[in-house]
């Protein structure tokens, strides 16, 4: 045997074809639909002590991108040896992809005898054999965060109510927005007591109405899932964040309403749309409350709310646009 090879590729007809081909060739193909399926796939196989050679995924897929996969994948086994294959493929989409060692780029349409001659080119590699260790308590207590919706019924005051938020002790963002509230207020503490404390000094100011507080919830997603996420926020998201934040955009909260028996796909499907900056569950896992940027869609934010409009099990996306009132 050549090798095992996991296929990632939305199309069925492409994966049947690929499958059936390296199997000819005497490799052992498994393929998955998307990549969560492929995640589980990945960690279920490392439980058996199974391992694979080779990782051959498609970039563009209905839940998350192959160049995605590509980064995580690769900071949790960096001994894989993958090949990105695309039809839709560009210079700037080759030059991302080749920036992780041992990865290797191929156009559609190919034949089964150019894959195989891609494969070869790659170092040899495997995903580790041994289960994954237990995460270990070491003590530390995560924090506790909630948001805080209010209306300012003080026109006149506005401006000094919303500084007076903004330098609230407890308060790590605060927001002038447009929409069905003035201004979200994200505040963190080390228990909800200090949390609710924050939020009593913010209704008990003159001039304006709390509309709501709405403690952030932990997803409720596979162990598979969530590791995968845990590791792309920590090893991507967490820079692009810092890039979007000095990039020219539009910038927009979102609510979403979802149904919570589809929490996971939907939270994945959002949390990886590339104009999310970030997304938060609330409210018993049936909203979603995230930051959304227009940068690179060319400001158009309708286009973005449309995407997210369009994933099963979403009920209601509300936009509320992000108003600069004191500059960084």
């Amino acid at each position: 045997m050549k090798g095992r090879v996991l296929i990632i590729d939305d199309e069925a007809e492409i994966r049947r074809n690929l499958t059936v081909g390296l199997t000819q060739e005497d490799f052992t193909v498994v393929a998955c639909p998307d990549g969560l399926s492929a995640i589980h796939e990945l960690n279920q196989s490392r439980e058996k002590g199974i391992a694979y050679d080779y990782l051959v995924t498609d970039i563009f897929m209905p839940d998350i991108d192959g160049l995605k996969i590509l980064k995580v994948i690769k900071n949790q086994y960096p001994d894989l040896p993958v090949l990105v294959i695309t039809g839709f493929g560009d210079e700037r989409l080759e030059v991302t992809a080749l920036s992780e060692p041992n990865t290797g780029f191929l156009d559609k349409p190919f034949e089964i005898s150019d894959l195989v001659e891609a494969l070869a080119e790659l170092e040899p590699g495997q995903t580790e054999t041994s289960a994954a260790a237990a995460v270990q308590d070491d003590g530390m207590r995560e924090s506790v965060s909630a948001y805080l919706t209010v209306k300012v019924t003080d026109q006149e005051r506005s401006l000094d109510l919303y500084d007076e938020l903004y330098h609230l002790p407890g308060v790590v963002s605060c927001d002038a927005v447009r929409g069905d509230f003035d201004i979200i207020l994200l505040a963190r503490g080390e228990s909800m007591d200090e949390v609710q404390e924050v939020f009593k000094k913010v209704g008990n100011m003159d001039g304006l109405e709390v509309l709501s507080m709405s403690p952030v919830e932990r997803p409720k997603l596979d162990r598979d899932v969530d590791s995968f996420i845990d590791t792309y926020r920590s090893a991507v998201r967490s820079e692009q964040q810092k890039q979007m934040g000095k990039q020219p955009g539009t910038i927009s909260y979102i609510i979403v309403d979802i149904d919570p028996d589809a929490i996971q796909k939907i939270y994945t499907t959002v949390f990886f749309v590339d104009e999310v900056v970030f997304c938060d569950v609330i409210d018993e896992g049936s909203k979603l409350v995230g930051m959304i940027t227009g940068f690179g869609a060319m400001g158009r934010t309708p286009r973005v709310i449309e995407k997210l409009s369009q994933i099963d099990g979403v009920l209601r996306v509300r936009e509320a646009k992000v108003i600069k009132l004191i500059e960084d």
